[in-house]
C-alpha cells in the first residue's frame, strides 16, 4: 500500500490513484492521457459559453470572420 506522500489525486479518466511523481500527471498512464485528448478532439468535452465566430480563409491566406 502506498503512503500518503506517494498517492496523489485520482486519474480523471479511470479514477486510479496517480503517484505525485508520475510523468503523465494528472493522468495515470499514456493511455488515459490519449483517451482524454481524444474526448476533447471529438467534442465529448466542451467549455460552456457562447459559440465563437467561425474563421475561414478568404482564399488569399488571410483569416476573416464569416
Amino acid at each position: 500500500m502506498s503512503s500518503p506522500n506517494e498517492a496523489g489525486r485520482p486519474c480523471p479518466v479511470c479514477r486510479k490513484q496517480v503517484a505525485v511523481d508520475s510523468k503523465f500527471l494528472p493522468f495515470c498512464s499514456k493511455r488515459c492521457q490519449t483517451t482524454d485528448l481524444g474526448r476533447w478532439a471529438s467534442g465529448d468535452y466542451h467549455i460552456k459559453g457562447e459559440s465563437a465566430e467561425p474563421w475561414d480563409l478568404n482564399g488569399d491566406g488571410e483569416e476573416t470572420i464569416q
